[in-house]
């Protein structure tokens, strides 16, 4: 009888998750200093002191991480598979970036070879710099988003991504029928929702450019498919907020398109919702549907400022996304840095935000949204062993707050403050070594 091996390592690091949230209770932020966590087979067994893991599991492996700060890998909610090569279009507001920037770029991934060669950028960035989990925008063709899944899982990012869908006011090679998007969809549900770490989001672009055919094809695909998840925006510009007003005169909001169909719900995730209502908010928080803030692209596009006491005062489960290529880049921790400027702009409108709150928006906060917190978001026992370490190189700005840090709390603060991708010297998705920095590595053991 064959039986199945284990592979045990311990990692020996200084590291900190929030397994509850630091909005909801002060002490949701934990910190081992010497700690140890104990995986197998790419799931966390064990977390405590290295010295008494040592002790119970004298055999295991040692990966030696000291130097650096161990923390969960970063979940982002809202990000654009296309965008990656039009990051940077300054200057323009949402409507005229996307008719300018984004629509031509989108149109070009009807190429599959070109879409292969974005999606393995794509990935490679999102890992890169520590996103181990991503909810992901996909392409508006179905090849694409194929080859999107299968980078994804031949790297070892959990996409939860899908099929872009829109009936108008877009390019008309970006156009779909409700009959089309709808078939689709579903043979991508087919083969990939499931698979691996892959699962499937429907994603309407939003009801600027979706009719009620289209929200209705995907409403039929929710209750068609278990545990598929829904994506889309709301209230991001002013102008756009208009336009939808226009084209949906019966619905009581932006939201209401969305709700009329019944795509509102817990594994509901809806980007940016800068300037929501009340009504809106509450139906949210009924729902337990999540907003998305992605603040460095809402800076760029001058889309406003996130309203995040309203969300938590009204019960709104928010999470943090890049929003590539709206956004400026593929880094959780300059989005960390971002919220906390946009608070600290707002004064008493604002939340003040703490380095806890910037660790949970960009891990565990993500894992809720995304109905994964039973898997990932934190260094809980039974958890997948999804983690990045922050190991400055030498003579770097970093690297100095670390040797010269008197306390846990100042590394952190410290890393959103000043942390860049080169940070970063090792990256683990399942438990998989998926990025390495070369330098100063020579201590890791897997």
């Amino acid at each position: 009888m064959i039986q199945n091996l284990i592979t045990r390592t311990l990692y020996r690091a200084t590291f900190m998750h929030t397994p509850a949230s630091p909005f909801d209770d002060p002490a949701g932020l934990q910190v081992q200093e010497d700690g140890g966590i104990l995986v197998e087979n790419g799931v966390i067994a064990a977390t405590g002191t290295y010295a008494e893991l040592r002790g119970a599991f004298p055999t295991a492996e040692v990966s030696d991480l000291r130097g650096g700060l161990l923390l969960p890998g970063f979940i982002d909610t809202h990000v654009h598979y296309p965008q990656g090569r039009v990051i940077g279009g300054l200057g323009m507001p949402l409507l005229e970036w996307l008719e300018k920037n984004a629509l031509p770029e989108e149109a070009r991934l009807a190429d599959t070879t070109y879409a292969r060669a974005v999606a393995q950028e794509f990935t490679r960035s999102l890992l890169h710099n520590g996103t181990t989990t991503a909810l992901v925008f996909g392409s508006h063709f179905a090849s694409a988003v194929d080859l999107l899944f299968g980078e994804a899982e031949r790297s070892g990012l959990r996409a939860v991504a899908g099929l872009v869908v829109s009936d108008r006011l877009l390019r008309p090679e970006l156009h779909t029928t409700p009959e089309r998007a709808y078939a689709e969809s579903k043979a991508l549900i087919e083969k990939w929702h499931g698979t691996g770490r892959q699962l499937y989001a429907v994603t309407p672009r939003f009801s600027l450019s979706a009719s009620e055919g289209i929200l209705d094809a995907c409403a039929a695909l929710m209750r068609e498919f278990q545990g598929l998840r829904f994506t889309s925006h709301i209230n991001e510009n002013v102008a756009e907020i208009g336009a939808v007003r226009d084209l949906f005169p019966e619905a009581r909001d932006y939201l209401d398109t969305y709700e009329r169909a019944g795509l509102v719900t817990r594994r509901s995730v809806l980007a940016h919702n800068v300037h929501p209502n009340d009504r809106e908010l509450s139906v949210m928080a009924a729902h337990h549907c999540t907003a998305a803030h992605c603040p460095c692209s809402n800076s760029a596009l001058g889309s406003g400022l996130f309203p995040l006491k309203r969300h938590l005062q009204a019960g709104v489960h928010v999470s943090l996304g890049t929003d590539v290529g709206g956004g400026t880049g593929f880094s959780m921790l300059k989005e960390g840095l971002q919220a906390y400027f946009m608070q600290q702009l707002q004064g008493e409108n604002g939340v003040p935000l703490t380095p806890a709150h910037l660790l949970y928006l960009a891990t565990r906060a993500g894992a809720k949204a995304l109905d994964l917190q039973h898997i990932t978001g934190d260094f809980a026992s039974g958890k997948v062993f999804d983690a990045v370490l922050v190991s400055p190189s030498p003579r770097t700005p970093l690297r100095a707050v670390f040797d010269a840090a008197d306390s846990p709390d100042r590394l952190l603060a410290a890393t959103f403050a000043t942390g860049v991708q080169g940070d970063l010297a090792c990256v683990w998705a399942g438990g998989k070594t998926v990025y390495r920095r070369e330098l100063g590595l020579a201590a890791l053991s897997s």
